[in-house]
This record gives C-alpha cells, structure tokens and sequence, in this order.
C-alpha cells in the first residue's frame, strides 16, 4: 500500500478513505470470482457467451478475480499508425502487441482484424482476443467523427477470438446508424458464442460548453453507458467521469434534480459510481479507460484510475498508449501496476 499511497499523492487519503453515501456499494453488484455464475447467468446469453466470459475472467494475473485487465491498440486506425507507433516503433508489428499483453499478464489483448488475424495462429490460444470492428478513419478530410465497419462478426469469430468489440459516437451525427450497426453485430456474436464489448464514448462539438469540456461529465456518459447496456454490451468501456451537470449545461435531452443531489457528489469516486450505477447497478461490468501517454507521470494515473474504478465497483482497467507507447519492460511494469491495484484487498469497495 506503501508505494500505491506514494503515487496517489496529495488525494491519497481522499481517495482510499471514501465512503459513497449517494449510491451505496449494497446496492450494487460487483465484480467478483462467481460474477458469471451468479450474474451473468441469470442473462439471455447463449450458454457459449458465458464459457467466453468465463475464459476471460480466468485468464492472466487477475484470472479468478471477477476483475479485467485488458491492453487495446487500436490506434494505428483511430490515431494514425505513425501518431501511435513512433514513441515505440516495436508495435508496428502486431506480434509485440500481443506478446505485451502476455508478459504484461492482462485478461485479453484488444486490436484491430488485420493486426490480430496476421498472428493469431500463433497466439489465440495463448491469450485471449477481442477483435475491435468498427473505426474512425483518421485519413478523412476534413476531419469527421464516424465509426464505420472494418470487419465481419464470422471473421472475429474464425480466428478464435472470445469477444468483439465496438464503439458508438453516442451524440453525434451518425450514432444511430452507428447503433444499429453495432446492435446486429453484437446479437450476431452471441449466436456464434462471442461476448460484446461497446465503447460508449460521446463526440458531438457542443458537449463543450463556456470552457468546460463534458465529453466526460458523469451524467452524460452514464447515459450512454445505459445506452449501451440496453444492445446487449457484456462489458461497457467508457472514459473515467472528470465533471457533471453535462445535461443542463448543453441543454440536450431530460435529467433530474436528484441526479446531482441524490445520486453524485463532486468526489471522483461518487462521480464514476454514477457511470457503474448506469450500467444496470453493475449488472452490466464498467472499465475505464486509462487515457493517452503524459510521459512520466503515466504510472501515477494509471494507479489513480485504478483505484477510482474499483473502490467505485467496475470491474477494471483497459489502457493502451500509457502502456505501448514505451519500452516493453516499462509497459509491462505499469500493467502490472494496474493489476495490483485490482489484487490488493485492502484496497476496498467504497
């Protein structure tokens, strides 16, 4: 707890210490080594969906945990390859990608069809896959935020991999197409036996409002994360919640008073314990992203989320560039960092 304390700083105790009194740990599920059997069970999923929820909770240092450490690289598309690879020109080749998510001991590695299907005769037994389908193609000009479909669902499955994975620009021009999309895709994966994971991001221009930006705030991506467990997500991926009040500020669809008094408070704790809440009570499992590479203060955020995300009940971690974008032995580290802020048991639900 020592070096943990260290890294969380001047909101150690802040952090470690919360109580949520808003919404109450009673009145979640949470995360734990009979989640599947005891939860996800109870779902409509095909019997199949559970056996890959359960290899992926059984795999790497938080195998039998009920908690997920996932690496994603899927931002050679989402951020051009040059942008992601040339902090570490290592992960031009898709087999450093996979062989980091191994030594790194996560639950999955996430990437794209091309880079997971050019070495997954050599790896989908070794780890398991999550094939990301859909992207935003960083090469149209000018700039538009779309996800468009990369892949099929039968190519996921054909390679072996336990899960697919999506993202939904919730709020912007073309998210309802976006799920519509995805929602046949994801109930396609099921009938084949895959488990889902959406991306519930927002990306609409004027979710920034007077200097505040609340692509993050918690009532808005709790929103989407509701959107998103209502297609059948297995697991909702969403951005850590930094702010509130997204509803009243962009004025955009309905919210209540008691969203604000009742339900959250300012503390970052409370403020993703919304987003969990969202997401079925936790029925549904929340990970957050652990967000882009800030150089030598990246262990200490990566930690901080950690912990935020499990004293608020998700169910984990998916970081990528913090990871990736530097030596293999320093991503393997903060990785494991991550893992065992997950493994410490003194380090309790709030």
């Amino acid at each position: 707890m020592n070096d943990i304390t260290k890294l969380l700083g001047e909101e150690a105790d802040s952090l470690l210490t919360h109580r949520c009194e808003k919404i109450t740990q009673e009145q979640l599920t949470l995360p734990g080594a009979d989640y599947v059997s005891q939860t996800f069970s109870q779902t409509d999923r095909p019997i199949p969906v559970l056996r890959a929820y359960q290899q992926l909770l059984n795999h790497g240092r938080l195998a039998g945990t009920g908690y997920l450490s996932i690496l994603p690289v899927d931002q050679g598309i989402e951020h051009s390859a040059g942008a992601s690879f040339a902090p570490n020109p290592l992960y031009f080749d898709p087999k450093n990608i996979v062989e980091l998510a191994i030594e790194g001991g996560c639950n999955a590695v996430a990437s794209t069809l091309g880079a997971l299907g050019s070495v997954a005769r050599r790896y989908a037994h070794r780890i398991p896959f999550v094939v990301k389908l859909n992207h935003n193609d960083a090469l149209v000009y000018p700039t538009t935020y779309d996800q468009t479909l990369f892949g099929q669902v039968k190519q996921a499955y054909d390679m072996g991999a336990v899960a697919i994975g999506a993202t939904i620009y919730f709020g912007s021009e073309n998210s309802r197409r976006q799920l519509q999309e995805i929602s046949a895709a994801f109930e396609q994966a099921h009938e084949l036996g895959m488990m889902t994971i959406l991306w519930t991001y927002l990306r609409n221009g004027d979710f920034k409002q007077d200097g505040v930006d609340y692509h993050t705030a918690a009532d808005l991506t709790g929103q989407a994360n509701h959107l998103g467990v209502t297609i059948k997500a297995d697991i909702i991926k969403q951005k850590m919640a930094e702010n509130n009040g997204g509803f009243n500020a962009v004025k955009v669809g309905k919210t209540h008073p008691k969203v604000y008094s009742h339900l959250s408070s300012d503390h970052p704790i409370d403020l993703v314990r919304y987003q969990v809440a969202s997401c079925y009570m936790g029925r549904i499992g929340l990970i957050n992203s652990g967000g882009a590479s800030n150089g030598s203060g990246d262990l200490a955020q990566a930690v901080r989320t950690s912990v935020i995300n499990k004293r608020a009940g998700g169910m984990g971690l998916i970081s990528g560039r913090k990871a990736f974008q530097r030596p293999m032995n320093e991503g393997v580290e903060l990785l494991n960092a991550i893992q065992d802020v997950y493994l410490d048991k003194r380090i309790t639900i709030a």
